[in-house]
């Protein structure tokens, strides 16, 4: 009992604020084989920030928890994770040493990985359970001017310039008839309550969520603004007058599986004219796998970024 609760005593929970491109990650979670024996996960951001952790040499093993999940290819600019570390004298880590550290580790690994800072919490304190919402952005691009003929050719959309600095940070559409007011229109049917199945994609894992307890949710924001490039110097230019950019920021409590994507991906669709306003209201009145509408593709991973997690200023 006395070991038990030194251990207690000694340990201490911290808060990572980090960002990340998540392009050449499977992901932001490591993957456990329970029957293979215990290794780090270096394709994921998980196991390569406790990886990174590992420098501290706590006394404890290192198992971080992470708030929000994000697929192969999503970015971040702000997500967090908590990790718990325990010291031989029982002391606190410095957080700001914790995070110049733990930034300059990842650089020497050459990873696309950043801890904005780090913070001392309560051990009560879950980065999970305890936020409030989060916010997502997708960015796209619709060519102002698309090239003549079918752009579902093999190489039609390849022809196009795409500035350097936004490949795989930003989809880019080669469309002659987007229409974004019908879009931003659009929209306002997801704020609210919904049972969101059918924007639900089929993960692995064996336990069946498809029932209402599980993907009824509640869509705080949806706001569709005019964006702007990232690219620079005479690539600017050009990009700028070559497309129109758009983002997409939408806010709740928690999504689904791929929702964001697949909201999105409607969305699109409605835009192109690929599909039409009933559809879209019919996906959303009948939530079943079986209603989505195959006319709709899955909004590419690179233009999703998970832009916030919220938390009261009194649990932080």
């Amino acid at each position: 009992m006395v070991v038990v609760g030194r251990a207690l005593y000694n340990m201490h929970r911290y808060l990572l604020n980090i960002s990340y491109i998540g392009t050449t990650f499977r992901g932001i979670q490591k993957t456990v084989n329970k029957l293979e024996r215990s290794r780090l996960d270096t394709n994921s951001i998980q196991g390569c920030l406790e990886l990174a952790l590992q420098v501290f040499h706590p006394t404890n093993e290192i198992h971080t928890v992470l708030s929000s999940r994000t697929d192969a290819g999503v970015h971040a600019l702000h997500s967090t994770v908590q990790v718990d570390l325990e010291r031989t004298n029982g002391q606190p880590y410095d957080t700001t040493i914790l995070t110049g550290v733990l930034n300059r580790t990842l650089n020497k690994q050459r990873l696309p990985i950043r801890v904005l800072s780090s913070k001392l919490v309560a051990n009560s304190f879950h980065c999970r359970y305890d936020a409030t919402g989060r916010t997502y952005l997708y960015r796209f691009a619709v060519a102002k001017d698309p090239p003549l003929g079918d752009c579902s050719l093999r190489n039609r959309s390849f022809e196009t310039f795409i500035p350097i600095e936004e490949i795989d940070r930003c989809y880019f559409l080669q469309s002659s008839s987007f229409d974004i007011k019908r879009v931003q229109a659009a929209s306002r049917m997801f704020i609210g309550v919904h049972d969101f199945r059918t924007f639900m994609s089929v993960s692995r894992q064996k336990v069946s969520r498809d029932h209402p307890m599980f993907t009824v949710r509640k869509i705080d924001e949806i706001n569709i603004r005019p964006g702007e490039t990232r690219a620079l110097s005479s690539n600017a230019i050009l990009a700028a007058e070559t497309y129109n950019y758009w983002d997409i920021e939408i806010r709740a409590k928690s999504f689904l599986y791929k929702q964001v994507r697949r909201i999105v991906g409607a969305l699109i669709a409605l835009g192109n004219g690929r599909i039409d306003e009933r559809c879209l209201y019919q996906m959303l009145t009948i939530p079943s796998k079986n209603s989505w509408d195959h006319r709709v593709l899955l909004a590419p991973a690179c233009g999703l970024y998970l832009c916030r997690v919220h938390y009261r200023e009194t649990d932080i």
